[in-house]
């Protein structure tokens, strides 16, 4: 039985990770986090109840690499987490392509730092496990914070917006039809109206 969804559109992405940290496989990375006294998956769990085996895992070997990697300080750590994430992703997919799990380690690496102050998080086509694991994410920063993280809600933050205007763009001409053998008016029409060449 695998151990978590889509592993087998996942496991080369992981296993190059595992190698580039010297580890021969994920059981390697949980069994590095408990000689360390660290449950990852419970952790995950607290946070985020309805987080899929792929995001415990994923934090596991975030966590494994953090710990090969001597990092002590959580901003540190959260960016070891981000490449755990990203190893994740599957491989072709907009999260792979657009590094979503570097860039949640890096969310979380900022919102650590003293130096920010305030995190507003902005619901929109994010789903309800991306929200419920980012508000989390603020929570839990404050506990690594000397200073709180200001965390100001959307209903905060929607009166600085307006609605202006909206009007549809003008409609454009129906399709001409052209027969298949009559290429001489395909190119005509292509020069004269489309004039694309």
């Amino acid at each position: 039985m695998a151990l978590f969804e889509g592993y087998e559109r996942r496991i080369d992405q992981i296993s190059s990770l595992l190698k580039k940290y010297d580890m021969d496989n994920i059981e390697e990375a949980k069994q590095i986090c408990t000689q360390k006294g660290l449950d990852i998956h419970d952790l995950v769990l607290q946070i985020q109840p309805i987080a899929f085996e792929n995001a415990c895992w994923a934090y596991t070997l975030g966590a494994a690499i953090a710990i090969i990697k001597d990092k002590k300080k959580a901003s540190d750590i959260a960016v070891t987490l981000g490449e755990g994430l990203q190893a994740f992703c599957i491989p072709g997919s907009v999260a792979d392509d657009r590094k979503v799990g570097i860039g949640h380690g890096n969310l979380a690496s900022m919102l650590l730092k003293e130096e920010t102050r305030c995190f507003a998080f902005l619901a929109g086509h994010e789903s309800f496990a991306a929200a419920e694991g980012a508000i989390g994410l603020a929570r839990a920063a404050n506990k690594a914070r000397k200073k709180p993280l200001q965390v100001v809600p959307q209903a905060a933050i929607d009166p600085l917006t307006e609605y202006v205007d909206f009007a549809l763009p003008t409609a454009k001409p129906p399709c001409k039809m052209v027969d298949a053998d009559n290429v001489k008016e395909l190119v005509q029409l292509l020069q004269n109206e489309a004039k694309v060449i």
